[in-house]
């Protein structure tokens, strides 16, 4: 089942997206938050640029929404390359991807994300592209098949994932740079709130883009989701302005409540309070229950709870938090805090 959530990180439609592309940063100038791989990323464009050269292979990863797909536009932009996306899964055999590497010009950006669920035949593929600017590809089948030796322009690889730890070490040690990107403090969603209320020219009260900021689970994609939603409520209902009265209208018809929680992340909470006991539960348990995908549990769902504390991922699998008991006003058992006692999983 795919989860559809106006709270999500993940990537929408198309026409979403072309909403979205005019309210990203074009510059690092303008870019708000994430300042230390701001600065560093800075550093490394700058010296490559004075080398006259392409930047070297970067990844980054961190939950959905943080703006790495945003960071791969910004480093085209600012090194004057053109930028060639694509994806893991839209990459099944190498075929798919020797007609971009073969299109590819000098110092152009080849943004691949979902760089964790590349094949492993198409990883392999990729290894002399990224090295050597070269690879070795086979033409023809059966007694008839050659293998030929292609050159590539220079260009610089821009990999971006969730599962970081799903990526082979094969792979992963051929980026030069490496970025996590964290999550937003609500001081900075609060500027980029308001920075797209000012490209949409529209007023926001300064409490209404507080608000939107405290629900929008440190997220620059979700707080832009949300504040166009808002935006359609109150064209909807023949206003002009951004209110705190409007914004709390419009988010409650959405069910984000006040911690930024909607519909999927209550249920996933009382399905382990209520079904098992506060956990701990295995997360493919959780999924089979909520008739939900795994992946989309771990990626969408999970991160943000975790950061909030309302949830405790151990070894022995998923635990409600007290916090959580507490939000959704449920009693916390008495014996219950032995029940989080476990190691933390890492993984």
């Amino acid at each position: 089942m795919v989860i559809e959530r106006r709270i999500s990180g993940q990537k929408g439609s198309i026409e979403e997206e072309d909403k979205f592309l005019s309210l990203r940063p074009t510059k690092l100038s303008e870019y708000v938050g994430q300042k230390n791989l701001i600065d560093k990323l800075s550093i490394a464009m700058d010296a490559s640029l004075k080398r006259e050269e392409p930047v070297r292979h970067i990844l980054f990863h961190g939950p959905p929404g943080l703006g790495k797909t945003t960071l791969s536009h910004i480093i085209a932009e600012e090194m004057n390359s053109r930028l060639v996306k694509t994806s893991g899964p839209a990459l099944s055999r190498p075929a798919d991807l020797m007609g971009i590497l073969t299109s590819l010009q000098e110092g152009d950006v080849l943004f691949i994300d979902e760089l964790h669920r590349l094949p492993r035949t198409v990883e392999e593929f990729l290894y002399p592209a990224i090295e050597d600017f070269q690879v070795d590809f086979v033409i023809d089948q059966g007694p008839m098949a050659r293998t030929m030796n292609f050159s590539l322009k220079r260009f610089t690889l821009v990999g971006a994932t969730t599962r970081p730890g799903s990526i082979t070490a094969a792979l992963r040690d051929r980026f030069y740079l490496m970025y996590h990107v964290d999550f937003y403090n609500e001081k900075e969603l609060e500027i980029i709130i308001n920075q797209s209320a000012k490209r949409l020219n529209l007023k926001i009260e300064e409490k209404a883009s507080a608000e939107l900021a405290k629900r929008s689970r440190g997220t620059p994609r979700t707080a832009n989701r949300l504040l166009l939603w808002v935006r359609d409520y109150i064209h909807s209902k023949g206003k002009k302005d951004i209110t705190l009265e409007s914004t709390n209208e419009a988010l409650a018809m959405e069910n984000v409540d006040e911690k930024g929680l909607d519909e999927l992340d209550r249920n996933y909470l009382k399905t382990i309070i209520e079904l098992y006991k506060g956990g701990p539960v295995g997360v493919e348990a959780l999924a089979a229950t909520l008739n939900e995908d795994t992946d989309s549990l771990v990626d969408m769902v999970e991160p943000y709870l975790l950061r909030t504390s309302f949830l405790k991922r151990t070894r022995s699998g998923r635990c409600a938090s007290d916090l959580a008991f507490t939000h959704l006003g449920l009693k916390v058992p008495k014996d219950f805090q032995n029940d989080l006692s476990f190691d933390e999983d890492s993984s």
